[in-house]
Formats: C-alpha cells, structure tokens, sequence
C-alpha cells in the first residue's frame, strides 16, 4: 500500500527536517491544510479556477503516428495546453487558495525550468499577491523567456549565485527566504519535495492529472487503467499526479523517466535513482546524490526543471520498493525524443517531458498495450536550447 502517514512517511521516507525557526510554518501548515483542503467553499473555488482559468479537464489524445511506430495504443495526456504551459498551474491554485485561508500576505518560491515560477507568478497576479521566485543564476540565462513572463506577471526574480546556481540552489535560497520571515510568508514549493506535509499536499493538487485520466480512458477504452503511464521525473510533481491514482493499482506499470545527463558514469547527471543514497535533502529523508560524507552532488541535465540532485520521498518510496520502474535518459536522446514528437505529432514537448517520451525505447511493453505519457510541458520556454542543440 502506497500512502503517506501522519508524520510524512512513505515507508522510509519523508518527514520534516527543519530548522527550529521554521517549526511554527510548517506545524500550521500541517495543522490546517487537510481541514480548509477538506471544505465545500475550497473545493468550490479550486475545481472553479482549474475549469474556466487553466481549461481543465486537459486532453486526452491518442497519438496514431506515435502509436503506430511503437506498435502500442499511446496516449498523451495533455498537461502542456494548460494556462501558463505546464502541470504547475494546478499545484499553484491549490496552495496560493490556502495562503490566503491562512492569512498570508507575500509568496515566495522557486523555480528551475521556471514553469513552477510563471505558475507562480501568475496566481499571486490573480490573487492580488506580493511575489518573489528564487532561479538559479544559469537557470535564467537558459530559460529567459520565462524569467521575462514572471517579471511581466509582476514577480521579482531574484538570481541564485551559490553552487551549480540551478534548481537545488533556488530551493535553499528561497527556504533561507522562509526562515527570515516566518508569520507573513507563504512558500509555495512546487514539486513533492521538502518537509511534510508538502509533498503529499503538491500530491494531492497535481493528482486530478490521473483523476481525469481514469474517467477519460474509460470513455475513449472502455477501462479506467492503462497498462502503463509513463513521466518525467526531477522532483516528481508531474509523475505524482499521474501515478496517483493508480499507486495501489499493481496491474498498471509506473514508468519515472529521470535525466541521466551526459551519462550516468560521466559525472554529469541528475539520475538520483541510480546514483543516490538516502540523506537529507530541503527537509525530508529521500534519495539524493552526495558525496561519502554527505555533501551534495552538483546535478547535470539538458533539462532545467530535471537538473535536481534528488526526489521526492514518494517516488524515493516507489523506487525502494519496486512499485515504480525508473529509467535514466541521457540528454541527446531526450532531445531527439523531443524532435520525434514534434515531427509525428506536431507537438513540440518541454524537455522535461521529452525525456519520458524516450523511456519508450527504454522499457518492454506488448503490442497493443495502453500507454499513458504525461505530456507536462510544452517546448516553447526550451525553443533556445532546442536551436543551440541543433539535431533537427
């Protein structure tokens, strides 16, 4: 059974590891998040603005060319034609309509592909809300055009210059951030990541992915669960909310498509399921890549929204135990996944989500098999990165 228990616990991982000051937040946020979550007036409001401000439900598509190639019925669940271009959306309504019922006043986040921080962003415009996202220094020079939607949005964007200056540096600059101003702050953290109980709470926002995935395969397959669904995986938020209603469904495969860099053995990955250990990493026990006295291995990927030396203790927990079957894409092959869509489909991904459409080269599967790919991102933030490459 994969669930999370009172303390934040998936089997051995998770928890909250925090320093004393940040006690208070993280007890109010545990105190309260399921009761308001719980509410009529919540759910109101939530399912509301997922509806008519994201466009939920998002599609579900058969891909016929893809499928035809692979010789499986594939289907892309359709997370990049949400407001904003990606999945995050659905995390950062559900936690900005509780940093109000808490009383909150400012947001603070991070971000790394800046997906998290448009999503960001965008809902402290909604709202009304002061807003500042922490990007890693070389995070911003490879993602600008969302560091230029952020600022358009009305967000201050403030550099990570510390370590690789990408996705783990924002995080410690942003809980730095926290610590400094404890009553007024909100951080809204955007994967499953950090101290209970944020991972199971971004859990819970992200799984209408696999809620409306069950209702709409049952409409288009006669059957609510695919064979397999497949997903990127940095943190995980994505791959969360597309493994979570199947978690204790043993008959669907989870397929978590992690970044392996210039290669697992090359000293330039992200692969924390093959490299890692289990630590400390942003307040939870999860696996993490460090060194043999516990300091943290500088990630490497193609990918912004990948390059994060850990995950989260959920997906740390279906790796552990053998409910989730990880695969490390490399990033040429992502990016030529990445190309394959674009040209089959016309649809150019995220190279986030590039890396799970290459897992299918990766992974054995029977022809005919059901293949949901949680399509989480659209190419237009990556479109730099794409011509820099230049394999098309």
């Amino acid at each position: 059974m994969i669930r999370v228990d009172e303390k934040g616990f998936y089997g051995k991982f998770g928890g909250a590891y925090i320093p004393e000051m940040l006690h208070p937040n993280i007890e109010e946020l545990k105190d309260n998040y399921e009761q308001i979550i719980a509410t009529e007036e919540f759910q109101d409001q939530f399912r509301s603005l997922l509806k008519d401000y994201v466009g939920r439900p998002t599609p579900l598509y058969f891909a016929s060319r893809l499928s035809e190639k692979y010789a499986a019925k594939i289907y892309l669940k359709r997370e990049d034609l949400c407001h904003t271009g990606a999945h995050k959306v659905n995390n950062t309504i559900g936690q900005i309509i509780l940093a109000k019922k808490l009383g909150k006043k400012r947001i603070i986040a991070e971000t790394g592909a800046g997906q998290h921080g448009v999503a960001t962003a965008t809902v402290c415009a909604l709202m009304g809300m002061d807003c500042t996202v922490y990007m890693g220094e070389l995070d911003i020079q490879r993602q600008r055009p969302n560091v230029e939607r952020m600022k358009i949005l009305g967000a201050t964007v403030v550099p990570a210059t510390s370590g690789s200056k990408t996705l783990k540096d924002a995080t410690n600059e942003a809980m730095r951030q926290w610590i400094n101003n404890p009553v007024d702050t909100h951080y809204i953290i955007g994967s499953v990541v950090g101290p209970h109980p944020y991972p199971e709470m971004v859990a819970r926002f992200q799984s209408v992915i696999s809620e409306e995935i069950k209702s709409q395969l049952l409409e288009k397959e006669g059957r609510e669960n695919p064979d397999l669904v497949i997903a990127c995986v940095g943190g995980g938020s994505n791959a969360a909310g597309a493994f979570y209603h199947y978690y204790n469904t043993p008959e669907v495969r989870l397929i978590a498509a992690e970044a392996a860099g210039l290669g697992v053995s090359s000293g330039k990955s992200a692969a924390t399921t093959a490299l890692g250990t289990m630590g400390i990493l942003h307040g939870s026990k999860t696996l993490l890549m460090q060194t043999d006295d516990g300091q943290v291995v500088e990630p490497h990927s193609i990918s912004a929204g990948l390059d994060y030396p850990g995950i989260g203790p959920v997906h740390a927990h279906l790796f552990d135990s053998g409910r989730g079957e990880f695969v490390a894409v490399e990033d040429e092959d992502a990016m030529k996944a990445g190309i394959e869509l674009s040209r089959l489909e016309g649809i150019i991904p995220a190279i986030e989500s590039a890396h799970a459409f290459h897992a299918l080269n990766m992974i054995s599967f029977k022809k005919d098999d059901v293949i949901v790919i949680n399509l989480s991102g659209r190419g237009d933030k990556d479109l730099d990165t794409y011509i820099k490459w230049g394999g098309y």
